[in-house]
């Protein structure tokens, strides 16, 4: 006799952009406080409290409406026939078994940051596809989460393009300094970064181009100057 293991399911959590909740592929909906939920576990690695997790998402209402509140949002997501939240005795936690996209993000940047190790393909690939977390959402704590994602991959972008450049792959290292302009088109850092990539590839016109536009933008966008630093970086007194 065959003895039939049954395929386990596939369950995705997408944070990046908007939110999303897939089995195999297929997108499931559930209600909006369950959707906070989901993302409020799928940002933390370990176990919350459940009074922790009803008191930060439903701020404002007394604790025993925000302890029926997280009740409602459990049931609903049970609903959906998938073990995607786990009953710990520490508190709720996302299931080991779910896939979460920001978790991946995670991932990459300290796979990036490892100098170590040797940069590969999908490294670059993952450094030009990224939204930032759930950008609709105003709840303080996505907030703090959005920016400390955004930051991550911005540093985690200047690395990488560092990196590039050290093993000769200018291309790739101007297309991944590129991904961090767009991200954040005053960050300093980021410019010094692809000027850096101009220079180490024999080109100080492109360099001086990359930094004059720069110095514009500051002057046009925060009335400042540039620093020091990027200046004698071009050779600007």
């Amino acid at each position: 006799m065959i003895s039939l293991v049954p395929r386990r399911t596939e369950i995705r959590v997408f944070l990046s952009g908007a939110f999303g909740l897939s089995t195999d592929g297929a997108s499931i909906d559930v209600s909006v406080p369950a959707q906070r939920l989901l993302a409020f576990l799928a940002l933390r690695e370990h176990a919350v409290d459940r009074s922790h997790v009803a008191g930060v998402l439903w701020r404002g209402s007394s604790p025993e409406r925000a302890a029926g509140s997280l009740r409602s949002a459990l049931w609903r997501i049970r609903r959906s026939g998938e073990l995607i939240v786990e009953m710990t005795s520490r508190g709720l936690r996302l299931s080991p078994a779910v896939w979460v996209d920001v978790r991946e993000t995670v991932a990459w940047a300290r796979r990036v940051g490892d100098e170590s190790r040797s940069i590969e393909d999908e490294d670059i690939r993952r450094a030009l596809d990224g939204s930032d977390l759930l950008p609709d959402w105003e709840d303080d704590w996505v907030v703090v989460e959005r920016e400390r994602l955004r930051q991550l991959r911005l540093h985690s972008l200047e690395v990488l393009s560092r990196r590039l450049v050290s093993v000769g792959r200018y291309a790739d290292a101007i297309e991944v300094g590129l991904a961090a302009l767009r991200n954040e088109p005053l960050r300093e850092s980021a410019h010094r970064a692809l000027i850096s990539v101009h220079l180490a590839e024999g080109n100080p016109s492109e360099a001086l181009r990359q930094y004059r536009q720069f110095r514009e933008l500051l002057r046009a966008e925060l009335g400042l100057e540039p620093s020091p630093l990027i200046k004698e970086l071009v050779g600007v007194l």
